[in-house]
């Protein structure tokens, strides 16, 4: 799609039409004996298990399945951040969305329009993702920065933005964060997680999804949405065009984790050939058929919105909504599957 602003991260867009997107409500159990033992950590192998049963055409929750009606599928790491040291200190990391030929990478430092890879319009987003190189209208840095490491947890803080910044920083409510893998890591199929906490409150909106690596949308993988009004309720979605009739289709479900805000959990998507499965803490807890057009790899993205008008359960901003706020990330890590 030409305009970038149709392709934020999200289960509400007006123009989408959705196939199914169940209500909220299936609560995560305890992790069984099959999955992963070690959660926290990223092995350099992995195995999961996922479903054998034939797929349809919506996607479908995977409720208790019998130990006997799953596979095994054995990986091998390819991508890992424990976020030791500062996301910009090396090449891993972009601190905005990716641009084309004609936008060379000092278009982000600032200057008039150089908000254009920083937000997504559409969505009614309320910040602007700044790093310490970005200037807003300006073409000197301003030194903002959303990036904070202690510990081996990276935080990407949303703040209200400066009064003395504002009309720098095109009229934007907050200053907030996002990290992106687009020409620097991208793969097709295999499994990609993030460790992390979710967090809540008014216009609160994390995310951890994918795109593909050409610049196209969709398709769109969200492995993780949290709803910021909604504590411990957490979206995972598959977006995907019909090439026929040009429709954007997405099916997705909630689920709940209801420490989410205040304990570590992992939230992963399982890329294969036929399905792609989603995971709570390495249990698959729904799957669909790889809809039309997943052709070419795709890369990781990690952010902090503020505000929507699309998604449910977000809102946007207000006196209520919280000074600054943390999104909480341990690890983010990507395997591929092992070839038999």
């Amino acid at each position: 799609m030409s305009d970038f602003r149709s392709f934020r991260s999200g289960t509400g867009y007006i123009r989408l039409t959705q196939l199914s997107l169940a209500s909220f409500g299936c609560v995560i159990a305890a992790v069984p004996a099959l999955a992963q033992a070690d959660l926290a950590g990223a092995t350099s192998k992995l195995t999961l298990q996922v479903a054998t049963a034939i797929l349809g055409e919506k996607c479908r929750r995977v409720e208790a399945p019998e130990p006997a009606s799953l596979a095994s599928v054995s990986l091998h790491r390819t991508f890992n951040d424990d976020f030791d040291t500062h996301p910009l200190s090396d090449m891993r990391w972009a601190p905005h969305y990716a641009g084309g030929a004609t936008w060379p990478e000092a278009r982000y430092w600032g200057g008039d329009g150089s908000d254009f890879r920083r937000k997504t319009s559409w969505n009614g987003e309320q910040q602007i993702y700044v790093d310490p190189r970005y200037g807003g209208r300006e073409t000197t840095p301003l030194g903002l920065d959303p990036f904070k490491v202690k510990d081996g947890i990276l935080s990407i803080v949303a703040s209200r933005t400066p009064p003395a910044l504002k009309n720098v920083l095109f009229n934007n409510e907050y200053v907030s964060g996002i990290l992106t893998t687009q020409g620097r890591f991208a793969q097709k199929y295999g499994y990609f997680e993030v460790r992390a906490k979710i967090p809540v409150g008014i216009g609160v909106w994390p995310a951890f999804w994918m795109l593909a690596d050409n610049g196209g949308w969709p398709p769109e993988v969200d492995i993780m949405e949290g709803r910021g009004q909604r504590p411990g309720e957490i979206a995972m979605t598959t977006h995907w065009r019909i090439p026929e009739t040009q429709r954007v289709e997405r099916c997705g479900f909630d689920f709940a984790v209801p420490d989410a805000p205040t304990a570590f959990h992992n939230y992963g998507a399982l890329w294969q050939q036929d399905r792609i499965t989603y995971f709570i803490d390495r249990r698959p807890v729904s799957e669909i058929k790889v809809p039309v057009g997943f052709n070419d790899p795709m890369y990781m993205i990690v952010n902090l919105a503020m505000g929507s008008k699309t998604f449910e359960g977000v809102g946007f901003v207000d006196g209520l909504s919280p000074a600054n706020v943390a999104f909480e990330i341990d690890r983010i890590s990507a395997y591929q599957i092992d070839e038999r």
